[in-house]
């Protein structure tokens, strides 16, 4: 796969474009055509790419995962201390959004998150497939909060979609940045192949751990530029709910997890430090288009 397995490659833009591509069609529902043999030998290759990227892209944090403890208790710790040490945490970006980004500035920022947005309640249901029952059960009941609890206008999903059409915002693949592109590229890429399916569960557990901070930051930017509360909700929510998520995420997920077979933690540890490194990576390029001249290190 040469240097586009990198996520700073030279080719990194073209793949990520392409992956997105793919995770579009695989994703969405279709009726089965004549072709689909043609059609699933193509998809082969994809994978092949795919897997490459993923696996080089896994290789960028392999220096981080040395002090990752399999002990199910020490690694919960381990996990939480991400929170902190994570690489891209504390990033100076998300003051800034509070304080002071203009309103078109904000414009671009929200473009760039909505065009990487995965879906967390599908990456949960994917994720949770033949999982044991402890972990299953606390990600059921994760993935009926994404969905609202059974009520469509607290769905989570369509919150999202309800800010972007406050500010008429419409995506595209070749207009979105390729860091932005690569967060929802590798969080697909675990959930749909059941070989990362720890890493995967690592990702969604980080984002919950991290989320809430940024999410705060986010809510009141969006209120210092008089977005209304409705259309703001999406990140006034997650600023609060993902504190709950994430500590029974690490309880009722990792904890049993890790205890059951303490090889998983490695994977799970992997999976939490690229989807951040990926963050980390997304807000060093939107402090560069920003102008925020402040250097900062991913990882």
């Amino acid at each position: 796969m040469d240097n586009q397995g990198s996520l700073r490659g030279p080719r990194f833009a073209e793949a990520q474009q392409r992956l997105a591509r793919f995770n579009r069609r695989r994703l969405t529902p279709s009726l089965a055509a004549a072709d689909w043999r043609q059609a699933l030998r193509g998809d082969v290759d994809e994978l092949l790419f795919e897997g490459a990227f993923l696996d080089a892209a896994l290789n960028e944090v392999a220096s981080l995962l040395d002090d990752v403890p399999g002990d199910a208790d020490r690694f919960v710790g381990w996990f939480e201390s991400l929170r902190t040490t994570g690489p891209g945490q504390n990033d100076p970006l998300f003051p800034w959004l509070a304080e002071t980004a203009s309103h078109e500035q904000m414009i671009w920022f929200l473009r760039q998150e909505i065009a990487g947005e995965a879906g967390f309640d599908d990456l949960v249901a994917l994720s949770q497939v033949k999982m044991p029952q402890r972990a299953k059960l606390e990600m059921a009941r994760n993935y009926w909060d994404e969905m609202g609890r059974g009520n469509p206008k607290g769905m989570h999903g369509p919150l999202l979609e309800r800010l972007a059409d406050h500010f008429d915002i419409h995506t595209t693949i070749e207009g979105t940045q390729p860091e932005a592109l690569a967060v929802g590229n590798v969080l697909v890429g675990f959930a749909c192949n059941r070989r990362y399916a720890f890493q995967s569960i690592g990702a969604l557990g980080v984002i919950e751990l991290t989320a809430p901070t940024r999410a705060g930051y986010v809510a009141e930017g969006l209120r210092r530029l008089g977005v209304p509360a409705k259309a703001r909700q999406y990140f006034s929510l997650h600023a609060i709910l993902d504190v709950r998520h994430s500590a029974a995420w690490n309880d009722e997920v990792l904890r049993p997890l890790v205890a059951e077979d303490p090889r998983r933690a490695r994977p799970l540890a992997e999976g939490a430090l690229l989807r951040l490194l990926c963050g980390a990576r997304c807000f060093e390029r939107y402090r560069a288009e920003f102008g925020l001249i402040e250097e900062r290190h991913a990882a």
